[in-house]
């Protein structure tokens, strides 16, 4: 049986992968890089270091299993199964830091983290995190981010009213809600409905499905990651043709389900997995009507880098006329959200951020609204954006079809 840490075999050490890597250009620390994590996570593998060292800890803790160091690596190093048998080797031997177990622990119960968000969301609808966001009150910037998006104006006046597509063959799509989304992001939810009604898909609900698991995976906690996947499994078991999902990392880690389990089950399960923006992609999708923005698409690092989406979202905002759509340089670099890694490193998630919003800052033309397809993402940047006093929006991209959609009188 081949070695957890055998993905990192392929690595002969040659640095294409520091500039892409977003701690090591806040540090400037090889320690900090995936090349030099790779030798730290190899001295823990053969037991050259406890895994009670205050330096490995130190430098594997701070990474934000982004994966942008995977597509330009040119040998091909699996850095994130890597990251994963090693935080995996750390928590059996050191166990959790008390906040991680803490937060693993709510996200393996539906009815602690639905008891939290459907707080947090009445804390929203009251208004109280607008009025409390601000620097020393992230958590608050972070929330009142997740408020949906004022729909745009039409550029011009609607055309009058078109049919939906008809649905045709392997059109049946049964609806990912995960967590995080289902209780914050309802809106884009509604959104994923519509826009792909309108490009002849027949959505359809899953009762009884939850969190993906993909915060426990990446912590190294895979038993717990299992237990919430075999629920998902039996959720979406003959549900429909394709099961979609609006969550960068929720859709990496889903359509990982194979790898986790091991077994045919969680194969067949991953090979149904499609982020919204590919069932859109496939159908075109259908231009919608036009909308007087200025859009900054920024990639989240699980559709880019781990599932390698990237053509899909473009075509998707695309088929928005009049829209006027940019990639600001770093766009495709991470924005310091990683899961639960923004309250476990506050200090390097808040350096890391502080290069986006200052690189969103310093654009010109200044965009109206920033894009993105996950919700830690739209939340993290938004409340930096927040926090900076930068009147720019943030919504999901398919938020934005979806207001084209209306703009043309699809519904």
């Amino acid at each position: 049986m081949s070695s957890p840490f055998a993905a990192l075999d392929p690595c002969v050490h040659c640095g294409f992968c520091l500039p892409a890597c977003p701690t090591y250009l806040a540090t400037g620390d090889e320690a900090d890089s995936p090349r030099g994590r790779i030798v730290l996570m190899r001295a823990l593998e053969r037991g050259e270091v406890r895994a009670d060292d205050a330096a490995l800890l130190q430098h594997l803790d701070a990474c934000l299993g982004c994966r942008g160091c995977e597509p330009v690596c040119p040998s091909g190093v699996g850095y994130g199964r890597g990251l994963e048998a090693a935080r995996t080797l750390l928590a059996e031997r050191r166990g959790f830091r008390p906040l991680a177990r803490l937060v693993l622990g709510v996200f393996a119960r539906r009815a602690a983290w639905r008891t939290i968000f459907r707080a947090a969301r009445w804390l929203r609808g009251l208004g109280l995190a607008q009025a409390l966001a601000g620097p020393r009150r992230f958590g608050m910037a972070m929330l009142a981010a997740t408020t949906p998006a004022r729909a745009a104006t039409p550029s011009a006046a609607a055309p009058p009213s078109r049919r939906a597509a008809e649905p045709g063959p392997g059109s049946t799509v049964a609806l990912f809600r995960g967590c995080v989304m289902d209780e914050l992001f309802g809106h884009v939810h509604d959104a994923t409905r519509r826009t792909l009604e309108a490009n002849g898909y027949t959505v359809l609900e899953a009762p009884g499905q939850g969190c993906c698991g993909a915060l426990h995976a990446h912590a190294g906690d895979p038993g717990a990651a299992r237990t919430l996947a075999r629920a998902n499994l039996a959720a979406f078991a003959g549900r429909a043709d394709f099961i979609v999902v609006n969550s960068a990392g929720c859709g990496a880690l889903l359509k990982d389900y194979g790898h986790l389990l091991g077994d045919d089950a969680g194969q067949r399960f991953a090979a149904q997995v499609r982020d919204v923006s590919e069932l859109l992609a496939e159908r075109g999708p259908r231009p919608g009507g036009a909308l007087d923005l200025a859009v900054a698409y920024d990639a989240p690092c699980h559709l880019q880098h781990a599932q390698r989406v990237h053509e899909q979202v473009l075509a998707v905002l695309r088929a928005i006329p009049g829209l006027r759509l940019s990639l600001l340089p770093g766009f495709d670099r991470c924005c310091g959200s990683a899961g639960i890694y923004s309250l476990l490193e506050p200090a390097m998630s808040q350096a890391v951020l502080a290069q986006k919003v200052a690189g969103i800052a310093d654009a010109s033309p200044r965009p109206g609204i920033m894009t993105t397809g996950n919700p830690g993402c739209l939340m993290q940047i938004g409340g930096g954006l927040r926090a900076a006093g930068l009147p720019i929006q943030v919504a999901h991209p398919v938020e934005l079809l979806d207001w084209s959609y209306r703009a043309a009188g699809y519904y």
